[in-house]
């Protein structure tokens, strides 16, 4: 989702790139969100700036971990404050507001956050951390008068981003300077995604799509616009009125607007660029895409928390529907086998990029790491072949992941939650088919005795997980199929809902 980016310009912090783009386009609008307010290159940099020195007020020094706990409405704030806390020197750790309270206090607690900064009407855990909003911490700073912050260089951490691996435990993704800043634009003339004066999106706070996103506000040229929550109709509708030459989206709301039939009721004639990411876009729905956005190249974009900016890129081509592209941008490609051993085209194996800037690493997690990031490779934990041109097709996850929407859950995670309810003896999570999120979790347990009911396993989980993590189906059955060395056989779940295995209810 990066675009065209200039080769060989200097390395700079994001914190340089926003002082530079303010003293460019100082009126320049970086982002919009509907309803909410639109935030300025030059305000931007100064509230940041004020920011950062309230950061350093309360004791906020170079290398400490700060949450940025913000929902979607909040995303001129969480700009501020991301910003802000690199200029402090710290390190920013994006948090969405859909998370559940106990993964909320895994995270801070893992990375050891000193402080969490809030959106409007939200909450942080209690915990060895004090909390604020922006505004309290802007309050009474003169932008002007604040002291330029110390240092930092582009190796030093900048960001931890967490995403729920196969472990069951969400792990922290640390990310440099030079990570996150590479390939930037610093020439007005050559920005990207030139076509349009807006540019469209519905990702959310906390993901690596989000944070390409607030990327794109700071260094390309169009004004970033996103709803501050997302429907079919309020996104056909800011379509129709702001008319951004590029969209963005995940295959679930492209679904959803679809299944609307909103290209019919709306002018979508501006698009020129359809970009969807966090999961493939099915063939199916990239050629109705293709019909409802006469106008629009409709683009696949592969990539992952842990390689970014690494990535494929794949403009929909009906010879190749299943194809997810080729690496782009200086980055690479292989498939190995369990030995690590490159495989020639068309053999299936280990899927690994290799990203063009400094790699990315587990934070607090050098075991993992090392299994995941090796020589500037990075596993992808799919499993995949490269045909006679290069282009990638994914084959399955290794893994039991499950991909709902734009989030991936970890049913291990889940299995653990349900196994602390006293009456689960046996759990076991999997993926449903979804015509809209492409799939949604499903739960098989056996209870310690007779009387536990569906809807109460479901309310216990209300407070333990997140939204996208709540299983839509649960089933109460007397035992799970196994193989001889006593391991779940997750395949043959689905069958046990027989013919309402394919779930209508969205989430």
């Amino acid at each position: 989702m990066t675009g065209t980016r200039t080769r060989g310009a200097p390395t700079l912090t994001l914190p340089e790139l926003l002082r530079l783009r303010a003293g460019q386009e100082p009126d320049g609008v970086a982002m919009i969100v509907d309803g909410q307010g639109e935030l300025t290159f030059a305000e931007w940099d100064r509230r940041s700036a004020a920011l950062a020195a309230g950061l350093a007020g309360r004791g906020v020094a170079p290398g400490d971990r700060v949450a940025l706990y913000f929902g979607s409405r909040d995303w001129l704030d969480f700009a501020v404050a991301f910003i802000g806390v690199l200029k402090a020197g710290a390190v920013a750790v994006p948090m969405s507001d859909r998370l559940a309270a106990a993964e909320l206090r895994y995270m801070i607690g893992h990375c050891s956050a000193s402080a969490v900064l809030l959106g409007r009407d939200l909450t942080a855990p209690g915990g060895e951390h004090w909390t604020a909003t922006p505004a309290e911490l802007e309050a009474g700073v003169d932008p002007e008068a604040a002291p330029e912050g110390p240092r930092v260089r582009p190796g030093d951490l900048a960001q931890i981003l967490y995403t729920s691996g196969t472990t069951g435990r969400p792990k922290g993704v640390g990310a440099s300077h030079a990570n996150l800043a590479h390939g930037c634009v610093t020439n007005p003339k050559r920005r990207r995604f030139a076509h349009s004066a807006h540019l469209l999106h519905a990702f959310p706070i906390g993901t690596n799509a989000g944070q390409t996103m607030l990327i794109n506000a700071l260094d390309a040229r169009p004004a970033v616009l996103t709803p501050a929550r997302f429907t079919p109709g309020r996104f056909a509708r800011l379509i129709e009125t702001y008319r951004p030459g590029t969209v963005f989206l995940v295959p679930s709301m492209a679904i959803e607007l679809l299944d609307a039939g909103l290209h019919e009721r709306y002018d979508m004639s501006s698009v020129v660029l359809l970009g969807s990411a966090a999961a493939a876009l099915p063939p199916a729905v990239s050629e109705r895409l293709a019909a409802a956005f006469p106008n629009a190249t409709v683009t696949n974009y592969y990539t992952s928390t842990e390689a970014a900016p690494a990535q494929t890129i794949m403009i929909y081509d009906r010879t190749r529907p299943a194809a997810l592209g080729r690496p782009a941008f200086g980055g690479a490609l292989r498939i190995t086998d369990e030995e690590g051993n490159p495989l020639p085209p068309g053999e299936i194996g280990e899927v690994w990029m290799r990203s063009p800037a400094a790699t990315r690493s587990y934070y607090g997690d050098a075991e993992a790491s090392a299994r995941s990031f090796r020589d500037g490779w990075v596993r992808m934990g799919d499993l995949g072949y490269v045909d006679a041109d290069g282009y990638l097709y994914l084959v399955d996850r290794e893994s039991d992941v499950v991909k709902t929407g734009a989030f991936k859950v970890s049913t291990l995670q889940v299995e653990a939650a349900l196994h602390e309810h006293p009456q689960i003896s046996e759990a076991a999570v999997f993926g449903i088919p979804h015509p809209v999120l492409g799939s949604v979790l499903g739960a098989a347990v056996v209870p310690r005795s007779p009387g536990l009911s569906a809807s109460e396993v479901r309310a216990f989980l209300m407070d333990r997980l997140a939204w996208h993590e709540l299983p839509e189906r649960v089933l109460v059955v007397d035992g799970l199929p196994k193989n001889q060395s006593g391991k779940v056989i997750k395949k043959e779940l689905p069958a046990l809902l027989g013919d309402s295995a394919i779930s209508t209810e969205g989430k």
